[in-house]
């Protein structure tokens, strides 16, 4: 017997087995989020000054142990919570912008480091582009080996080993937050979306299917980070089928709480 087709078909099933334990384990032991009240913004807060200020010090620490900055009056944020311990692992934000004045935070820091003329922010309507930033994971939701280096504050993914294993347990806390602020993005009418990211973290979500266009060279900011873009309506493009049923899973939870606020 010609021993290819079977080892086609064994990577299939098992293919099928990592679909559903992708999903049914994100569901089983995390919760999505969408940061509706203040009270979901200072988790956010302090999740951001645990990495950015405590762990990476790459701002100042603050008194009330919370980062802010200017641009969260008009950002969207989401979390992830461990149901069990109903702690929040991380956070990440939706920044948009309704006018000139009010610049997305590459405009404002890295605007020199876009050198893809055709997709610079201003060419387009101002209240169709947002950027993704100030993505966190605490630490005590690192603690395998491989998830002990500095970018996986960030998202990053090890590149030890970029298998499914490596997918199975951290790195898709961070997958999940990307999801989380595209469905945003869609929901708000954003069309067109910026992201400053290592080159290392846009190859892991290029791995599981989600490919942002690099618009220059990385430049130090925050660490080696470059400008991406990507349109929302395209993140699931070229999904993997297992991702893409974890993406349904956090569109459903997003459109209940959000139903929810609406009716009540």
């Amino acid at each position: 017997m010609n021993p290819a087709p079977l080892t086609k078909k064994v990577t299939i099933i098992n293919k099928q087995k990592t679909t559903h334990s992708i999903a049914e384990h994100f569901i089983q032991f995390l919760q999505p989020h969408i940061a509706l009240n203040d009270t979901l913004k200072v988790e956010a807060f302090k999740i951001r000054h645990n990495v950015y200020c405590e762990e990476l010090a790459y701002e100042d620490m603050r008194a009330n142990g919370q980062e802010t900055d200017e641009f969260d009056y008009r950002s969207t944020f989401s979390l992830i919570q461990h149901i069990e311990s109903q702690h929040f692992t991380s956070c990440v934000r939706l920044v948009t912008s309704n006018s000139e004045s009010e610049l997305l935070p590459i405009e404002k820091y890295c605007s020199s480091s876009i050198t893809n003329k055709d997709f610079r922010p201003e060419a387009f309507a101002r209240h169709e582009i947002g950027e993704i930033s100030r993505l966190a994971v605490r630490s005590s939701f690192r603690r395998r080996k491989a998830d002990n280096f500095k970018g996986c504050a960030t998202g990053v993914i090890s590149e030890i080993t970029y298998s499914e294993t490596e997918l199975r347990c951290f790195p898709f806390i961070a997958i999940g937050l990307y999801m989380s602020a595209a469905i945003m993005c869609m929901k708000q009418g954003i069309k067109h979306t910026y992201v400053m990211m290592e080159p290392r973290l846009a190859r892991s979500m290029k791995f599981v299917g989600i490919n942002f266009k690099q618009l220059g060279p990385a430049v130090d900011y925050h660490g080696l980070r470059a400008p991406y873009y990507i349109k929302p309506t395209d993140f699931t493009a070229q999904l993997s089928p297992d991702f893409m049923k974890l993406y349904n899973i956090i569109e459903k939870n997003i459109s209940a709480q959000l139903s929810h606020t609406k009716h009540s």
